[in-house]
């Protein structure tokens, strides 16, 4: 065995990541400046206004910007446990060892027999290409609960469920991770966590779930599929506007109920698909749970109102899970997602001013980055169909071969 050989891919991997971490923490600290709007104060000016309100024991009641399930009240907090540092760069840590936790989940994972190294280096070189945001938001850490859920699935169905709904109650979209398993404990358990956190935070904290009427008179976010209708209608008079809306940029103006109405519309029509998707499924491979959750994820994302860049870290993580298996056939969309990071962080926040303007470079980046999750999800869904939908037997793992071959002799 060529152990120095196996060696070096893995120092490789390992150096790439120290590096481009570090730059990342660099950029944040603002140590070295990035290009395009200031994308910590997130950090800086919201999540430590909200967790003043926090740490009083109430929710943020009259700040329509809070619009997340109870639990993510826990992240908001989480610089206090490190109380020597300031809130920001105690928050932009705590994001980087979440990065960490990411990385060691899938070098386990990608180690075993059977298992491969791609997937930690999807994690390694689709982060970084989405810039400091990485760090300034807190979806890196809801990713690794999901993460972690998603790789424990198949061996251990209860953590599963109880990662997936804490990480629902972080930000709900971990919830679609269950979309592709077949045990009910893991329903079970993940039904449970969700109602003993919501029971918690509903009877300790006021306003809990004040959040679920804070998303009623939002618009269509500048950066979503939807948006691209207007970007275009503004070249020819559409007399709208764009303004920061329920936290992020957003059009207002005639028309845009429509849209909004029709993204609403199309995801249900991908909750539809993704049902009869489970009905008709019949052959589930060990990294089925894995691809369906990528699917699911990617497809409600590409059909929200809202395609924020945080977002990407999710189908970046996700996508790494993926290609963890040897037999996932999600390689191709995969690689579309960290393609469309890259693209990602050009538009925000490197020229998000175009974006906002509506101007050529702007809605270019948009149509190239938008089209690539589009492709990557009609991709996805065709291969999560064929490879599972199917009359013929499972062929059985290699292990149960072996064990039936020896019944056979013995018999």
């Amino acid at each position: 065995m060529d152990i120095a050989g196996g060696r070096r891919p893995l120092a490789g991997l390992l150096v790439t990541w120290g590096l481009t971490r570090l730059v990342l923490l660099l950029f944040v600290l603002k140590v070295f400046v990035f290009p395009g709007p200031d994308v910590t104060t997130d950090v800086s000016v919201i999540y430590q206004g909200w967790y003043e309100t926090l740490r009083h024991g109430t929710f943020p009641l009259d700040d329509v910007t809070w619009q997340y399930p109870p639990a993510a009240a826990l992240p908001i907090l989480s610089p206090a446990l490190l109380g020597f540092l300031d809130y920001a760069t105690a928050f932009f840590v705590l994001a980087f060892l979440a990065d960490l936790v990411v990385l060691s989940l899938l070098l386990y994972a990608g180690l075993r027999p059977g298992k491969a190294l791609r997937g930690a280096w999807v994690w390694v070189v689709g982060v970084p290409l989405l810039g400091p945001t990485v760090y300034a938001r807190y979806d890196v850490m809801v990713t690794a609960v999901a993460v972690a859920g998603l790789l424990a699935g198949a061996r251990h169905p209860r953590v599963m469920g109880v990662l997936v709904g804490f990480g629902a109650m972080l930000k709900v979209w971990p919830a679609l991770l269950l979309v592709g398993t077949r045990k009910r404990g893991t329903w079970a358990w993940a039904a449970a966590t969700v109602a003993a956190l919501a029971a918690v935070f509903a009877l300790t904290m006021p306003g809990a779930f004040a959040f679920l009427t804070f998303q009623r008179n939002r618009g269509t976010e500048v950066e979503s599929l939807g948006s691209l209708v207007f970007h275009v209608a503004r070249q020819f008079g559409w007399n709208g506007q764009v303004l920061l809306n329920y936290g992020s940029i957003e059009f207002l103006g005639p028309y845009v109920g429509l849209v909004s109405t029709a993204a609403l519309f199309l995801t249900g029509v991908v909750f539809g698909w993704l049902l009869l998707w489970r009905l008709m499924a019949t052959r589930f491979l060990p990294n089925t749970l894995a691809d369906a959750a990528f699917v699911a994820v990617l497809m409600f994302t590409v059909t929200s109102r809202v395609i924020s860049p945080q977002y990407m870290v999710w189908l970046v993580g996700l996508g790494a899970v993926c290609l963890c298996f040897r037999s996932s056939r999600m390689r191709v969309p995969v690689a579309l997602v960290v393609a469309a990071a890259f693209v990602t962080v050009l538009e925000f926040p490197v020229w998000f001013l175009h974006v906002v303007m509506s101007d050529t470079l702007g809605v270019a980046l948009l149509v190239v980055r938008n089209g690539l999750l589009v492709v990557a999800s009609v991709l996805g869904a065709v291969e999560l169909w064929q490879s599972t939908v199917s009359r013929e037997p499972v062929p059985p793992l290699p292990a149960q071969a072996t064990r039936t071959r020896e019944n056979s002799n013995s018999s």
